[in-house]
């Protein structure tokens, strides 16, 4: 049976439309299609078209008052959000060292004391494929009262093979189960064990020869990601690893320039990386190298916010070229929320961005940060009917009113998942 929906008289139809190929850059991040009086028809999962209200009802008119029919009026209406960084699969919190933090502890002197990463390892570690399950599975739900429809999922709370593969299984899980996309990446080098972090140099051969390989074999991530940073791995062993994932068919992503200048950006550049993430330091020739090569940026203020550190410069990186994504980093130590919309607030206030560019930058930019600009990030004949509808009268409410959950309704695949802001 064919299964139908009709989405009318949206007061805002943002389509996101024209971007499938390449992310937007540069003024065409700020460049929206907006069709007033917009209308959405979307068949078997897929979107069918768009355009006037007018010249939708008229084609579509037998649905008109059916269940088959939302009625947008007064509201905006876009596609589905899309989270391309989170460390969704994981076990335990961390607001001991919140308070910690708060009395002047720094990230990083938290991580090496055998805090931060490594206290969250162990509490995933310790728990079994059922809890992670159960767990992971409620944030989902939280992502989809929030407008999210897909997203990106690392492992790198295991730092062992057995241990990684169970979080890479359990995305799988989720993926197949739950209604939002789950897009797995590797990061087995998050971290080096505490008991090896003085001759690290074991683990990273662990890595690229054990780890690699075998979740490749299994095919349990899309992406191979790693922690570049000073303390953590160097740029010369995060370029192994990189090149190693790809060898086995894991596009690199890589966290860069987050606590201070690096050269992640550059490497990510060098290695050909789907996106570069953070980039809090990034220096200039980074920037310059990834809008050379088409690096996307995906900036995460939430964990700026959170650790009381300075902001990515978005507004820089837009105006040289990048194209830039948004992403919650939802995780327990340094970003501990799932609010994308609170994202998008924090782009616009605290990283020179506009409404226009952040709405880009958490829908078809973001899919191209996960490779899945074919499928999802716009509405337009073909890919998935993924629907976020805010019950706000224009978009610039969504960043002008902040730390509010303006989501009305959710709609993946064709199916209405959050009604009147409520699960179905």
């Amino acid at each position: 049976m064919t299964q139908k929906l009709l989405i009318t008289n949206a007061a805002q139809l943002i389509t996101m439309a024209g971007h499938n190929g390449q992310p937007a850059k540069q003024e065409a991040m700020a460049q929206l299609e907006i069709i007033e009086n917009g209308s959405v028809y979307i068949e078997d999962g897929k979107v069918v078209a768009f355009g006037p209200d007018e010249e939708l009802r008229k084609n579509y008119e037998d649905l008109i008052g059916t269940n088959s029919h939302i009625n947008a009026t007064g509201k905006v209406v876009t596609p589905g959000l899309i989270d391309p960084h989170t460390h969704l699969v994981h076990a335990g919190t961390r607001e001991n060292e919140y308070a910690m933090r708060l009395k002047g502890k720094t990230y990083m002197e938290i991580m090496q004391a055998g805090g931060g990463i490594h206290a969250t390892t162990r509490a995933t570690q310790a728990a079994g494929h059922k809890q992670l399950f159960e767990e992971s599975r409620k944030r989902l739900d939280q992502f989809l009262m929030h407008g999210v429809t897909t997203v990106e999922a690392k492992s790198g709370y295991g730092l062992t093979l057995a241990h990684e593969l169970k979080q890479l299984e359990v995305a799988k899980q989720l993926d197949e189960d739950h209604p939002i996309d789950v897009v797995s990446t590797f990061m087995g080098a998050h971290a080096v064990p505490m008991d090896e972090k003085d001759n690290p140099e074991p683990f990273v051969d662990r890595v690229i020869n054990e780890m690699i390989p075998e979740v490749a074999r299994r095919k349990l991530a899309v992406f191979n990601d790693v922690f570049c940073e000073r303390g953590v791995f160097t740029p010369e062993q995060s370029k192994r690893i990189l090149e190693a994932g790809n060898k086995h068919g894991l596009i690199p992503k890589i966290h860069a320039d987050e606590i201070e200048p690096y050269g992640g950006a550059e490497l990510a550049a060098q290695v050909g990386a789907i996106s570069a993430d953070h980039l809090l330091k990034a220096s200039d020739q980074g920037i310059k190298d990834m809008a050379e090569k088409d690096v996307v940026g995906v900036l995460l203020p939430g964990t700026a916010f959170f650790l009381m550190a300075e902001f990515a410069d978005a507004r820089k990186m837009i105006d040289g070229g990048v194209a830039v994504a948004l992403s919650t980093d939802a995780n327990p130590g340094s970003s501990p929320t799932i609010s994308l919309p609170f994202i998008m607030n924090l782009g616009c206030l605290k990283m020179g961005m506009t409404p226009e560019e952040v709405l880009t930058a958490t829908t078809i930019n973001a899919a191209h940060a996960i490779g899945a600009a074919g499928e999802v990030g716009s509405l337009e004949p073909g890919k998935k009917g993924d629907v976020t509808i805010f019950d706000v009268p224009n978009y610039l409410v969504l960043s002008y009113q902040y730390g509010m959950n303006h989501v009305d309704t959710v709609v993946k695949a064709g199916k209405p998942l959050v009604v009147g802001g409520q699960l179905q």
